[in-house]
Protein backbone atom coordinates (compact mmCIF):
# COMPACT_ATOMS: atom_id res chain seq x y z
CA UNK A 1 0.00 0.00 0.00
CA UNK A 2 1.81 3.36 -0.88
CA UNK A 3 -0.18 6.58 -1.38
CA UNK A 4 0.45 6.99 2.46
CA UNK A 5 1.93 10.33 4.14
CA UNK A 6 4.09 9.30 7.22
CA UNK A 7 1.71 5.97 8.42
CA UNK A 8 2.27 5.38 11.57
CA UNK A 9 -0.37 2.69 13.08
CA UNK A 10 -1.58 0.04 11.02
CA UNK A 11 -5.09 -2.22 12.51
CA UNK A 12 -7.27 -4.57 11.71
CA UNK A 13 -10.91 -4.16 12.28
CA UNK A 14 -12.56 -7.63 13.52
CA UNK A 15 -16.07 -6.38 13.73
CA UNK A 16 -16.55 -5.20 9.94
CA UNK A 17 -13.68 -6.94 8.41
CA UNK A 18 -11.40 -4.42 7.56
CA UNK A 19 -8.52 -2.23 7.89
CA UNK A 20 -7.21 1.37 8.85
CA UNK A 21 -3.95 3.17 8.31
CA UNK A 22 -3.19 6.40 10.20
CA UNK A 23 -1.49 9.39 8.22
CA UNK A 24 0.06 12.00 10.11
CA UNK A 25 1.39 14.04 7.04
CA UNK A 26 3.33 16.36 7.87
CA UNK A 27 5.05 16.84 11.56
CA UNK A 28 4.20 14.66 14.18
CA UNK A 29 3.75 17.36 16.58
CA UNK A 30 1.85 19.91 14.97
CA UNK A 31 -1.42 21.10 14.86
CA UNK A 32 -1.84 21.38 11.56
CA UNK A 33 -5.28 19.19 11.00
CA UNK A 34 -4.64 17.61 7.87
CA UNK A 35 -3.67 14.13 9.16
CA UNK A 36 -6.01 11.31 7.69
CA UNK A 37 -7.34 8.00 8.05
CA UNK A 38 -6.99 5.03 5.35
CA UNK A 39 -9.53 2.37 5.13
CA UNK A 40 -9.21 -0.80 3.52
CA UNK A 41 -11.54 -3.95 2.41
CA UNK A 42 -11.01 -7.30 4.31
CA UNK A 43 -8.87 -8.39 0.90
CA UNK A 44 -6.75 -5.73 2.14
CA UNK A 45 -7.53 -3.41 -1.47
CA UNK A 46 -8.02 0.40 -1.26
CA UNK A 47 -12.06 1.69 -0.01
CA UNK A 48 -11.05 4.94 0.32
CA UNK A 49 -7.49 6.53 0.99
CA UNK A 50 -9.01 9.83 2.95
CA UNK A 51 -11.75 7.93 4.79
CA UNK A 52 -11.38 10.52 7.99
CA UNK A 53 -9.70 13.63 6.92
CA UNK A 54 -8.50 16.50 9.02
CA UNK A 55 -9.99 19.61 8.10
CA UNK A 56 -13.17 18.15 6.06
CA UNK A 57 -16.19 17.84 7.10
CA UNK A 58 -16.18 19.61 10.17
CA UNK A 59 -13.27 16.68 11.48
CA UNK A 60 -10.26 17.43 13.32
CA UNK A 61 -7.05 15.33 13.26
CA UNK A 62 -4.13 17.01 13.62
CA UNK A 63 -0.93 14.04 13.52
CA UNK A 64 -3.15 10.62 14.01
CA UNK A 65 -0.49 8.10 15.40
CA UNK A 66 -2.16 5.05 17.44
CA UNK A 67 -5.45 3.38 16.79
CA UNK A 68 -7.64 1.04 18.71
CA UNK A 69 -10.85 -0.20 17.61
CA UNK A 70 -14.12 -1.13 20.48
CA UNK A 71 -17.00 -2.17 18.56
CA UNK A 72 -17.83 0.22 15.81
CA UNK A 73 -15.52 3.10 17.09
CA UNK A 74 -11.83 3.57 16.16
CA UNK A 75 -10.08 5.53 18.26
CA UNK A 76 -6.86 7.21 17.63
CA UNK A 77 -4.53 8.99 19.46
CA UNK A 78 -3.65 12.51 18.02
CA UNK A 79 -1.53 14.61 19.96
CA UNK A 80 -2.93 16.09 22.98
CA UNK A 81 -6.36 14.26 22.46
CA UNK A 82 -8.32 10.51 22.38
CA UNK A 83 -10.44 11.17 19.14
CA UNK A 84 -13.21 8.61 18.29
CA UNK A 85 -14.48 7.86 14.72
CA UNK A 86 -17.87 5.82 13.46
CA UNK A 87 -16.12 2.56 11.52
CA UNK A 88 -18.86 2.94 9.25
CA UNK A 89 -19.31 6.56 8.40
CA UNK A 90 -15.71 8.00 9.72
CA UNK A 91 -17.69 10.56 11.94
CA UNK A 92 -16.31 11.96 14.46
CA UNK A 93 -18.12 10.42 18.33
CA UNK A 94 -16.27 11.41 20.61
CA UNK A 95 -12.45 13.88 21.42
CA UNK A 96 -10.85 13.96 24.84
CA UNK A 97 -8.47 16.16 25.84
CA UNK A 98 -5.66 14.20 27.82
CA UNK A 99 -3.76 16.87 29.99
CA UNK A 100 -0.12 15.91 31.56
CA UNK A 101 0.13 15.04 34.88
CA UNK A 102 1.91 18.17 37.15
CA UNK A 103 5.78 18.33 37.93
CA UNK A 104 7.67 20.52 39.72
CA UNK A 105 9.10 21.59 36.26
CA UNK A 106 8.97 25.45 34.83
CA UNK A 107 8.18 24.13 31.54
CA UNK A 108 4.73 22.81 32.20
CA UNK A 109 4.80 19.34 29.71
CA UNK A 110 2.75 18.73 26.74
CA UNK A 111 0.85 15.55 26.19
CA UNK A 112 1.94 13.99 23.00
CA UNK A 113 0.34 10.74 22.78
CA UNK A 114 1.80 7.61 20.65
CA UNK A 115 -0.56 5.12 21.49
CA UNK A 116 -3.96 3.50 22.56
CA UNK A 117 -4.75 0.07 23.58
CA UNK A 118 -8.52 -1.60 24.76
CA UNK A 119 -8.30 -3.76 27.76
CA UNK A 120 -11.26 -5.92 26.22
CA UNK A 121 -13.63 -4.59 29.04
CA UNK A 122 -14.46 -1.12 29.69
CA UNK A 123 -10.56 1.27 29.16
CA UNK A 124 -8.62 2.40 26.96
CA UNK A 125 -5.08 2.86 27.67
CA UNK A 126 -2.93 5.84 26.02
CA UNK A 127 0.94 6.35 26.28
CA UNK A 128 2.48 9.21 26.26
CA UNK A 129 6.51 9.48 25.47
CA UNK A 130 7.61 12.69 26.32
CA UNK A 131 5.87 12.50 29.74
CA UNK A 132 7.06 8.63 30.96
CA UNK A 133 3.04 8.07 31.06
CA UNK A 134 0.48 6.23 30.58
CA UNK A 135 -3.27 7.14 30.92
CA UNK A 136 -6.29 5.58 31.86
CA UNK A 137 -9.58 6.31 30.13
CA UNK A 138 -12.77 4.81 31.15
CA UNK A 139 -15.03 4.34 28.27
CA UNK A 140 -18.49 4.57 30.58
CA UNK A 141 -17.69 7.85 31.87
CA UNK A 142 -15.23 9.22 29.44
CA UNK A 143 -12.94 10.56 32.04
CA UNK A 144 -9.07 10.52 32.25
CA UNK A 145 -6.79 9.01 35.30
CA UNK A 146 -2.66 8.72 35.79
CA UNK A 147 -2.21 5.39 35.63
CA UNK A 148 1.23 5.45 35.87
CA UNK A 149 3.80 8.18 35.54
CA UNK A 150 7.40 6.85 35.60
CA UNK A 151 10.65 7.92 34.07
CA UNK A 152 11.50 3.91 34.01
CA UNK A 153 9.38 3.43 30.91
CA UNK A 154 11.87 5.47 29.05
CA UNK A 155 9.17 6.66 26.75
CA UNK A 156 6.69 4.44 26.47
CA UNK A 157 5.35 4.17 22.74
CA UNK A 158 3.65 1.43 21.60
CA UNK A 159 1.04 -0.56 23.96
CA UNK A 160 -0.47 -3.67 23.82
CA UNK A 161 -2.81 -6.22 26.11
CA UNK A 162 -1.33 -9.14 26.87
CA UNK A 163 -4.04 -11.90 25.82
CA UNK A 164 -3.62 -14.37 28.47
CA UNK A 165 -2.69 -12.26 31.49
CA UNK A 166 -4.43 -9.03 31.09
CA UNK A 167 -1.29 -6.95 32.10
CA UNK A 168 -0.25 -3.96 30.02
CA UNK A 169 2.63 -4.37 27.97
CA UNK A 170 4.61 -0.86 26.98
CA UNK A 171 8.04 -0.78 24.65
CA UNK A 172 10.12 2.36 24.90
CA UNK A 173 11.72 4.57 22.54
CA UNK A 174 14.43 5.97 24.18
CA UNK A 175 16.03 2.21 25.93
CA UNK A 176 15.04 -0.22 23.90
CA UNK A 177 13.02 -1.63 27.06
CA UNK A 178 9.99 -3.89 27.17
CA UNK A 179 7.48 -3.16 30.55
CA UNK A 180 4.61 -4.87 31.93
CA UNK A 181 2.37 -2.39 33.30
CA UNK A 182 -0.48 -4.19 36.25
CA UNK A 183 -3.51 -2.80 36.44
CA UNK A 184 -2.68 -1.33 39.58
CA UNK A 185 0.23 0.56 37.85
CA UNK A 186 2.91 -1.65 39.00
CA UNK A 187 5.88 -1.48 36.65
CA UNK A 188 7.72 -4.50 35.94
CA UNK A 189 10.66 -4.58 33.07
CA UNK A 190 10.61 -7.81 31.18
CA UNK A 191 13.56 -7.43 28.57
CA UNK A 192 15.63 -4.22 28.34
CA UNK A 193 19.00 -4.30 26.63
CA UNK A 194 22.36 -5.49 29.00
CA UNK A 195 26.15 -4.54 29.76
CA UNK A 196 27.35 -6.76 26.66
CA UNK A 197 23.92 -6.40 24.85
CA UNK A 198 21.88 -3.46 22.32
CA UNK A 199 19.58 -5.86 20.65
CA UNK A 200 16.58 -2.82 20.65
CA UNK A 201 17.42 0.55 19.68
CA UNK A 202 14.12 2.57 19.28
CA UNK A 203 10.95 0.48 19.82
CA UNK A 204 8.01 1.75 18.48
CA UNK A 205 4.98 -1.00 17.94
CA UNK A 206 4.31 -4.13 19.62
CA UNK A 207 1.01 -6.58 19.21
CA UNK A 208 0.44 -10.55 20.20
CA UNK A 209 -0.11 -13.19 18.02
CA UNK A 210 -3.36 -15.91 19.24
CA UNK A 211 -0.53 -17.98 20.44
CA UNK A 212 0.86 -15.50 22.53
CA UNK A 213 3.68 -14.79 20.69
CA UNK A 214 4.90 -11.16 21.08
CA UNK A 215 6.27 -9.04 18.41
CA UNK A 216 7.56 -5.60 18.24
CA UNK A 217 9.20 -3.02 15.65
CA UNK A 218 12.81 -1.21 15.78
CA UNK A 219 12.31 1.98 13.80
CA UNK A 220 15.75 2.14 13.60
CA UNK A 221 17.32 -1.02 13.47
CA UNK A 222 14.48 -2.08 10.37
CA UNK A 223 13.89 -4.98 12.60
CA UNK A 224 10.42 -6.99 13.40
CA UNK A 225 11.02 -9.39 16.23
CA UNK A 226 9.12 -12.49 17.51
CA UNK A 227 9.91 -13.17 21.16
CA UNK A 228 7.85 -16.58 22.06
CA UNK A 229 6.37 -17.61 25.84
CA UNK A 230 10.19 -18.22 27.04
CA UNK A 231 11.78 -15.10 26.30
CA UNK A 232 13.27 -16.67 23.03
CA UNK A 233 13.84 -13.73 20.47
CA UNK A 234 13.85 -14.14 17.04
CA UNK A 235 14.19 -11.93 14.33
CA UNK A 236 11.58 -12.83 11.63
CA UNK A 237 12.42 -9.13 9.29
CA UNK A 238 14.77 -6.97 8.26
CA UNK A 239 16.33 -4.06 6.56
CA UNK A 240 12.85 -2.83 6.62
CA UNK A 241 12.20 0.88 5.95
CA UNK A 242 11.10 2.74 9.28
CA UNK A 243 8.82 -0.26 10.95
CA UNK A 244 6.05 1.60 12.89
CA UNK A 245 3.21 0.79 15.02
CA UNK A 246 2.58 -2.93 13.85
CA UNK A 247 -0.48 -4.91 14.95
CA UNK A 248 -1.38 -8.62 14.26
CA UNK A 249 -4.81 -9.43 12.77
CA UNK A 250 -5.47 -12.73 14.87
CA UNK A 251 -7.63 -14.49 13.35
CA UNK A 252 -6.33 -14.43 9.96
CA UNK A 253 -2.75 -14.73 11.06
CA UNK A 254 -1.25 -11.69 9.54
CA UNK A 255 1.35 -9.10 10.13
CA UNK A 256 0.33 -4.98 9.33
CA UNK A 257 3.41 -2.62 9.41
CA UNK A 258 3.76 0.77 8.34
CA UNK A 259 6.69 2.07 7.23
CA UNK A 260 6.78 5.57 8.13
CA UNK A 261 9.55 7.14 6.14
CA UNK A 262 9.24 5.37 2.94
CA UNK A 263 4.99 6.13 3.16
CA UNK A 264 4.43 2.75 2.59
CA UNK A 265 2.43 -0.35 4.88
CA UNK A 266 1.88 -3.86 3.92
CA UNK A 267 0.55 -7.01 5.44
CA UNK A 268 2.08 -10.58 5.50
CA UNK A 269 1.41 -13.51 6.77
CA UNK A 270 2.74 -15.19 9.75
CA UNK A 271 4.23 -19.30 10.05
CA UNK A 272 2.24 -20.99 12.44
CA UNK A 273 4.37 -22.34 15.22
CA UNK A 274 4.14 -25.94 16.34
CA UNK A 275 2.65 -24.96 19.62
CA UNK A 276 -0.62 -23.92 17.94
CA UNK A 277 -0.99 -26.89 15.62
CA UNK A 278 -3.66 -29.50 17.47
CA UNK A 279 -1.99 -31.35 20.28
CA UNK A 280 -2.37 -34.86 18.38
CA UNK A 281 -0.21 -33.95 15.81
CA UNK A 282 3.41 -34.42 15.87
CA UNK A 283 6.09 -32.07 14.66
CA UNK A 284 7.76 -32.79 11.97
CA UNK A 285 11.34 -31.69 10.20
CA UNK A 286 8.97 -29.89 8.49
CA UNK A 287 8.64 -27.69 11.42
CA UNK A 288 12.38 -27.04 11.31
CA UNK A 289 12.58 -25.93 8.12
CA UNK A 290 13.91 -29.19 6.62
CA UNK A 291 12.30 -30.50 3.14
CA UNK A 292 14.07 -34.61 2.87
CA UNK A 293 14.83 -34.90 -1.24
CA UNK A 294 12.62 -36.70 -3.40
CA UNK A 295 13.61 -40.66 -3.27
CA UNK A 296 15.94 -41.76 -5.77
CA UNK A 297 14.45 -44.07 -8.70
CA UNK A 298 15.08 -47.79 -8.51
CA UNK A 299 17.86 -48.95 -10.57
CA UNK A 300 16.59 -50.59 -13.79
CA UNK A 301 15.84 -54.90 -13.46
CA UNK A 302 15.48 -54.72 -9.87
CA UNK A 303 12.28 -55.53 -8.25
CA UNK A 304 11.10 -53.91 -4.84
CA UNK A 305 10.14 -55.91 -2.38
Amino acid sequence: MTELQSPYSFVNDPVEKSYFISSVNGEAETADNNGFITKLDHNGKLLNLKFIQGGKDDITLHAPKGMALVEHVLYVADLNTLRGFDTTTGKPVMALAIRPPATSQPEPLQTSLSDVTFDGKRHLYCSDQKANTIYRVDLTTQTVSVLITDRSLAGPSGLAIHPKSGQIIAVSWEKGKISEISPEGVVTEIVSNGFFSNRFQNLRGVDFDRWGNMYVSDFTTGKVWRMSWDKRFQVIAEFLPSPGDLSIDRANNLILVPYELAHAAEMNGLETPSDGKPKKEKRTLADYGFIPPPPKPAVEGSVNK
